[in-house]
């Protein structure tokens, strides 16, 4: 009777603990743009996925074969450090990569990625690819280059790589995550913010290609989400905007600034 009991008792706290496990969002930062998203039921989605290439992920997170299953990728737009790794990536695990239609459009054409794992959509289009999961393109004033190297030539071959994107990732429980992509400040994100309500926005602070800690909490009081994390700084010299300098910027302010380093992960 009592190892029934004590069986009973282990089961019991095990479903419990995975019921709770469930209705967290795991985020894991790689650097630069790239992040590890494992939603509440447990998909697993890359976003701008520059890891071998990127000086700040750390070593051990270079090997793409150690991330294990990965169900979809998210691109915001064509440049390098933002497409990075998502070919290899989308081939190893058969993952539909999405972007912006012309980048898509290039990798098909120039026969990079299989037309059904660089499917078509545009801004305001929103997909639902697993239950309860909802993405949506938005605005982002940026650009979208695809830059590579011609097989024929080798010399580097500048292709259509589309309109940049940010990115609406609404999760099975509701948590709301802004990922703005590449951007400069635009009077719209305002209104992205009272449309869509984020809990969590992911925003470049860089400078020189995208806001800096100035513009970038000028735009987070627009979007006004619960809680920001900083990205996209200090990879490169001209990407000198710090997290520190965001914060002061930010001022007294209800909210949350998120600090994680390269390899970190937090839920949410």
């Amino acid at each position: 009777m009592l190892g029934r009991l004590v069986s009973f008792v282990v089961v019991s706290l095990l479903l419990t603990g995975g019921a709770h496990a469930q209705g967290k969002t795991e985020l894991q930062w790689f650097a630069q743009s790239a992040f590890k998203l494992t939603t509440p039921g447990g998909k697993v989605i890359m976003i701008d996925p520059w890891l071998t290439g990127n000086p700040k992920t750390p070593p051990e997170l270079k090997d793409l074969d150690k991330l294990g299953k990965i169900d979809l990728i998210l691109v915001t737009h064509a440049h390098e450090d933002h497409l990075g790794d998502a070919v290899a990536i989308a081939k190893k695990n058969h993952a539909t990569i999405w972007g912006p239609l012309g980048m898509n459009q290039s990798l098909a054409t120039l026969g990079l990625m299989p037309l059904d794992q660089v499917p078509r959509m545009n801004k305001s289009g929103t997909i639902e690819p697993f239950p309860g999961v909802k993405i949506t393109q938005v605005h982002a004033e940026h650009s979208s280059e695809l830059l590579l190297k011609d097989p024929v030539t080798g010399k580097d071959t500048t292709y259509v790589g589309g309109e940049p994107v940010g990115y609406i990732i609404q999760l099975e429980n509701g948590f709301k995550i802004y990922d703005m992509g590449d951007t400069g400040l635009f009077g719209d994100m305002k209104m992205i913010g009272e449309y869509y309500k984020p809990d969590l926005l992911l925003i470049p602070i860089g400078g020189h290609f995208v806001m800096d800690p100035k513009d970038a909490a000028f735009a987070t009081k627009l979007v006004n989400p619960k809680m920001a994390f900083p990205m996209h700084y200090g990879t490169n010299p001209y990407l000198t905007g710090t997290p520190a300098e965001y914060k002061a910027a930010m001022g007294q302010t209800p909210i949350q600034i998120v600090d994680m380093n390269p390899g970190d992960k937090k839920t949410f």
